[in-house]
């Protein structure tokens, strides 16, 4: 504002072309700078014919009581599509877990699941757990007495804030990032190598549903238990890479080898059965902030989105463990 003669009048400073392009350049830099990743609204999913018919649609929920980065409308869209044309009903599963909640559902989804002083891009240690003591006794319970869980934990800090959940299924799970260090970024299991197994979820119940090959984006790498079976195991040259803070890594950053551990793994858990993996993007469509597809959109994961069915079908009983 300025004064004029007494008065106080409006200065409007005209702007140009260039300052408006920088504003823009500015704004997106900030939005970008707030999400590495964001869901492909154009992937479209391939219809086959529904494993589930009218009446039997077996009822998935997934978390979204726990910061979760991945949700139904969100990065966790393409999955919530590709589960509906099988002939699922998919919905958001908003409060901590009880019993009443999850007994009303057949499979429980957790994906990147956070606590809350870890939320909103504070992804430096300490990572504190994501769900509370009673939560995970509750789900563990649950599980024991037939429910099925599909759960998912990417790269650090994921792991951290779920790491007592899956210790309740005997696995370790290592809040650091999985990769050779040569050639960080996309990973694919392939039955050729042995990486990806052979397994009722990899053979599926007809030819058309057998995997050879599943790729994954990153994530973190487990130790299993003696009752679980590993679908993705990591060959030769693969480490664990477990810095303070996610991305930020230097000659000093602590590593581990983990050739022999997993990236995918399932197990019967008395009347329930349990699907843990170790990367979220394999399993939804997404586009990265280079513009890059990352999931089932990608050229190299075309059988990605048979993979999610089949390991679903496991989970559902339609594929026996045998």
């Amino acid at each position: 504002m300025g004064a004029d003669n007494g008065r106080i009048v409006s200065q409007k400073t005209p702007i140009n072309i260039m300052q408006l392009f920088f504003i823009f350049i500015f704004l997106t830099t900030v939005c970008l700078s707030q999400q590495k990743q964001a869901a492909d609204n154009v992937f479209q999913p391939k219809a086959n014919i529904p494993t589930f018919a009218p009446g039997e649609e077996p009822v998935v929920a997934i978390d979204e009581a726990h910061h979760n980065f991945h949700t139904v409308d969100g990065r966790y869209k393409a999955f919530a599509e590709v589960l509906r044309l099988d002939g699922c009903t998919v919905i958001p599963s908003p409060t901590p877990f009880n019993r009443d909640s999850l007994d009303k559902i057949d499979i429980l989804v957790i994906s990147n699941a956070l606590n809350k002083n870890n939320f909103g891009g504070r992804w430096t240690r300490p990572i504190y757990p994501a769900f509370t003591e009673t939560e995970v006794a509750t789900v563990r319970d649950w599980v024991n007495d037939g429910g099925t869980l599909l759960l998912i934990a990417d790269h650090m800090p994921f792991p951290g804030a779920a790491k007592e959940l899956a210790a309740e299924f005997g696995v370790a799970f290592n809040d650091g990032f999985a990769w050779q260090p040569d050639r960080r970024g996309q990973i694919t299991f392939r039955r050729s190598d042995g990486t990806l197994a052979d397994h009722p979820i990899t053979n599926g119940r007809n030819a058309a549903e057998k995997i050879d090959s599943v790729t994954s984006f990153t994530g973190q790498a487990f130790q299993i238990g003696k009752n679980a079976k590993s679908l993705m195991t990591f060959g030769k040259e693969y480490i664990s890479e477990m810095p303070e803070s996610a991305w930020q890594f230097s000659e000093g950053t602590p590593s581990v080898s983990i050739e022999g551990w997993s990236q995918g793994a399932v197990l019967e858990y008395s009347k329930g059965r349990v699907a843990i993996f170790g990367e979220a993007a394999m399993f939804t469509a997404q586009i990265s902030r280079s513009g890059t597809a990352m999931g089932m959109n990608a050229p190299n994961a075309k059988q990605n989105q048979q993979f999610l069915l089949n390991v679903v079908h496991w989970l559902m009983k339609k594929i026996d463990s045998k």
